[in-house]
């Protein structure tokens, strides 16, 4: 009988539940789009509940699939867990319900927090903890987010008073509630999501008492901190009842796992609603003296050592195609952007930065916002889409020249994965910027794929998932660069005085 590992992947805009056979070729899949919710300028929430309702939903239609054809649900022997990190998520520890939406990891409600926080450090400086928990102050991260909640909902604050708070990221919701909810729901979390909290200690990898008293957070209400692979709990019901839940990685990181960038000086990078991108440092934290996060990229088992990432984290990359879509009304479907891009040679100087809630790596700059410079009479949605897609590029170029200056190197190819990846325009406009090539795989689930290997590997089906021991490969296509470096660098300096108009646009 076959055997099968699968993943939960809960992103931004949408869940998906994927089954893989062992030799990571997808066997089933199903996905599911779910409200998105802007109460102000600038916020962003999700339910908790529908995100639920979305796992169960897409679990359910593959199962039916799979008996469709003939396959049996049951010979799924491990499912993991991946997830949009810093998303923050709290609810009632004797009701199980939520206190409040969930906090979007690009929601930029916190600004005036962070700069409470700030001013209260002994330094001063939003960089103050980054050596302890590997992260500046920034309205990204959910400690911060958990204690705006804390000072403005009654609700979670009386809770956390009474001992009945709890808080996690979504990996932590999503296995409570696998697990049975309120009837011994397990609350844990992995040691990757746990590094997006400015809570952990990034090199013990446990909470940390002097950074939960700097934000108050009371050490009952946390989850307990697990590795990435190991059994965390069983389904509770459903047609996977029984199953492991054995897999646990924030998405980035999982997909660092599903590349197989486990040697030191690996590079991929994920294109999804933002964009990030992920340095394999090896088994000590490396500390950047240029804008990039210090953050956990897996531990594979409990006794196994972490191994750690240099991370760009840029908010606004294929959340940029929506919002012309959406908002402006551009095309109908997102993949039409690539038709009016490709219909001009370049953007006829306009650049698009798409700050909506701020700067994230390098700059580091909640005071910025969205401008689209170069207008002139000439300019079409042609040439505004163009510039859409060029300006995820120009970011991965920020945070690229950021790696090479913190390691001393220079990287010679990039991993790539997620949605805007399907598009070769990109990729090549990507390569083009860059000055290196960019290696897309065929087989593009690598968040799901990272998070289903840890799963397998914690249960036995595989002996490790190193390079030696994975019997499996996938195609991949090259993106060489095709201008030369006057041009690219002459754009890339365009580029740097168009956020340069983006700074300084929200003030206290």
């Amino acid at each position: 009988m076959p055997s099968y590992i699968a993943a939960i992947d809960q992103g931004t805009s949408s869940t998906r539940f994927i089954v893989f056979d062992l030799s990571a070729k997808v066997v089933a899949i199903h996905q599911t789009e779910f409200e998105q919710i802007y109460p102000e300028a600038g916020w962003a929430e999700h339910n908790p509940a529908t995100i639920m309702d979305t796992v169960q939903e897409c679990m359910v239609q593959v199962a039916k699939d799979m008996e469709a054809r003939g396959l049996d649900p049951k010979d799924v022997k491990a499912i993991g867990v991946t997830n949009q990190r810093e998303t923050t998520v709290v609810w009632d520890r004797i009701t199980g319900a939520p206190l409040h939406n969930a906090i979007v990891w690009l929601d930029a409600r916190t600004k005036s927090t962070v700069d409470e926080l700030a001013h209260k450090t002994p330094s001063g400086k939003k960089e103050h903890w980054a050596k302890k928990c590997g992260t500046p102050l920034s309205t990204y991260f959910s400690g911060v987010k958990l204690r705006w909640l804390l000072d403005n909902v009654d609700s979670v604050a009386l809770a956390h008073k009474e001992g009945r708070l709890l808080f996690g990221t979504i990996d932590s919701w999503l296995i409570y509630n696998l697990s049975g909810g309120v009837n011994a729901g397990v609350h844990v979390t992995d040691v990757t999501n746990a590094s997006r909290t400015m809570l952990m200690n990034i090199e013990t990898l446990q909470w940390d008492d002097e950074l939960l008293s700097f934000f108050g957070v009371n050490r009952d209400a946390l989850p307990e901190i697990r590795s990435s692979a190991e059994v965390y709990a069983h389904v509770k019901g459903g047609p996977f009842a029984g199953v492991p839940i054995s897999g646990c990685l924030g998405d980035q990181q999982a997909a660092l796992v599903g590349h197989q960038c486990f040697t030191p000086g690996e590079v991929k990078n994920t294109y999804g609603t933002g964009c990030f991108m992920l340095y394999n440092t090896g088994e000590a934290p490396v500390y950047s003296k240029n804008g990039l996060l210090t953050t956990v990229g897996y531990q594979l088992g409990k006794s196994a050592k972490p191994v750690y990432a240099l991370e760009g984290s840029i908010s606004i990359a294929g959340f940029a195609v929506k919002w012309l879509r959406a908002n402006l009304g551009f095309f109908e479907d997102s993949s039409e952007i690539n038709v009016l891009a490709g219909r001009v040679k370049d953007t006829g100087g306009v650049y698009f930065v798409p700050a909506f809630g701020g700067l994230f790596a390098p700059h580091w700059r909640d005071d910025a916002r969205g401008c689209i410079v170069g207008l002139t009479q000439y300019t079409t949605k042609d040439h505004i889409s163009r510039a859409a897609l060029e300006a995820v590029c120009f970011q991965s170029r920020e945070v690229i020249d950021a790696m090479n200056s913190d390691s001393g190197g220079h990287l010679s190819v990039i991993k790539v994965d997620g949605g805007m990846t399907n598009s070769d325009l990109t990729m090549q406009i990507q390569a083009d910027l860059l000055g290196i090539n960019v290696e897309r795989p065929e087989m593009r689930e690598m968040t799901a794929l990272g998070t289903a290997l840890a799963a397998g590997l914690a249960v036995g089906l595989y002996p490790s998932i190193s390079d030696k021991d994975l019997h499996f490969s996938y195609g991949r296509q090259v993106f060489s660069p095709k201008v030369g470096v006057e041009e690219r660098e002459s754009r890339f300096a365009e580029w740097k005085k168009a956020v340069e108009r983006s700074l300084g646009w929200v003030s206290d």
